[in-house]
């Protein structure tokens, strides 16, 4: 479907009078100015997950600035840290290796304004992980490890476009074998 300025007014009058019914829920409103900027930061967080459950790593990649502040200790310890994109993308792939399955899944986009070109998006997110040689009794003997919590998404406007310079999760709930989050598989 192609949209006109006419169907993108709609849609953002729409749109605005459900966020201002719910403004106590977070985020920036809303607007016609801004509407184009939110829906590309929500495709942006949701294609970074759909990369990664298909290991498509070089397009992942593509999603993030040259550097980027990662905070991931809610997970795995250690301390927030700026890091070049491809060594995060590396770390991913390490891990997620064609054994191990994934699948993430996000929902309740808030994206906040800081500037024209500075954004902040929340969302909760659900992660799960598969391996089946974790369901081994030596590994665990379970082939499943989930998680549940909130993602923060930093995102700047560059010459190319909005790209994620930071990415916090914090779990706020974990069940299943933690050798399968640990272990890139074989």
């Amino acid at each position: 479907m192609k949209l006109t300025a006419t169907t993108i007014a709609a849609l953002a009058m729409s749109a605005s009078a459900t966020v201002a019914a719910d403004v106590q829920l977070g985020g920036t409103p809303l607007t016609l100015d801004n509407l184009v900027d939110q829906a590309e930061m929500v495709r942006i967080a949701d294609a970074i997950d759909a990369g990664v459950d298909a290991k498509d790593w070089e397009t992942t990649r593509g999603f993030f600035t040259d550097e980027i502040t990662v905070d991931f200790t809610s997970l795995v310890g250690g301390e927030p840290a700026t890091i070049p994109a491809d060594g995060l993308i590396a770390g991913w792939s390490a891990n997620l290796t064609e054994e191990k399955t994934s699948f993430h899944l996000r929902g309740n986009h808030r994206v906040t304004f800081h500037s024209a070109d500075s954004a902040t998006m929340v969302s909760h997110g659900y992660a799960w992980n598969r391996m089946e040689s974790s369901a081994l009794p030596e590994n665990g003997g379970e082939a499943l490890w989930e998680v549940w919590g909130t993602y923060v998404h930093g995102f700047i406007r560059t010459e190319d476009g909005w790209k994620v310079n930071a990415m916090t999760f914090t779990a706020t709930a974990q069940r299943g074998n933690d050798f399968v989050r640990d272990t890139p598989g074989s």
